[in-house]
């Protein structure tokens, strides 16, 4: 195959990911909520149309790091289309990538504000804004077709970065249903944990870039800098 015709064939593949993941509708519970809060918006967007459909990976389509979160925000990717756009989440990450390399720009507003990703991919294991943040584990399973579908056609992928334990379990997940592992217990979520796969790729783990954890102190940019200067060496970037 020809180097434009496997470019082609890259992007087709993404676009029909893409399009699957938006026309989701596999967890009812999930649905009604998102539609819920864009009718109801918060103060700060009542201008806004919120998108309020289950939300796509979004990066570089021969992505060397997969960096992988929980879930879109409720007020954040929930409402702007794009993982960690328009929240703190964002904001903390967004400028950390830029200086590394990763982020075309230290800010991440809106889907259409220009920010481009250069060998990453962001997505979700939970493609739909959860209520208070907890996906059902039924919710997850559901969502986990469009994880193996991305992962798939991410086939440069070196590195995987899961944010939080959710991303962590989700993640041990697929490669248990792949049958790259046989037990997900020999791979313990923490920040700074690192395993090389029987396949290769290297896991590792980091805490989530949450309000919650970055307001606390148990999240610094130091902390998160450095899983991520680790992904960038393992990663041979």
């Amino acid at each position: 195959m020809s180097t434009s015709s496997a470019a082609l064939s890259l992007k087709l593949a993404h676009e029909a990911i893409y399009q699957s993941i938006v026309d989701c509708e596999r967890c009812p519970r999930l649905r009604e909520y998102c539609a819920g809060l864009a009718q109801t918006r918060r103060r700060a967007y009542q201008d806004q149309t919120y998108w309020s459909r289950p939300v796509p990976g979004f990066g570089d389509p021969r992505a060397r790091i997969l960096i992988l979160g929980l879930a879109p925000g409720a007020h954040g990717a929930n409402r702007t289309g794009r993982p960690f756009t328009g929240d703190g989440s964002g904001a903390f990450m967004y400028p950390i990538l830029h200086s590394l390399g990763l982020a075309s720009q230290p800010t991440a507003i809106s889907r259409d504000d220009g920010l481009r990703l250069r060998h990453a991919w962001i997505a979700s294991v939970v493609r739909c804004a959860p209520p208070g943040d907890k996906p059902k584990p039924e919710e997850i399973r559901n969502c986990s077709i469009h994880l193996t579908n991305e992962i798939a056609a991410l086939k440069r992928v070196k590195v995987v970065v899961c944010l939080g334990k959710i991303a962590w379990d989700g993640y041990l997940a697929h490669l248990l249903g792949a049958g790259v592992i046989e037990r997900r217990s020999a791979y313990t979520f923490g920040h700074g944990a690192q395993y090389k796969l029987p396949n290769g790729l290297h896991l590792l783990g980091c805490y989530h870039p949450s309000l919650r954890n970055t307001n606390t102190g148990r999240l610094n940019a130091t902390m998160f800098e450095r899983v991520f200067v680790e992904a960038r060496e393992l990663a041979g970037l």
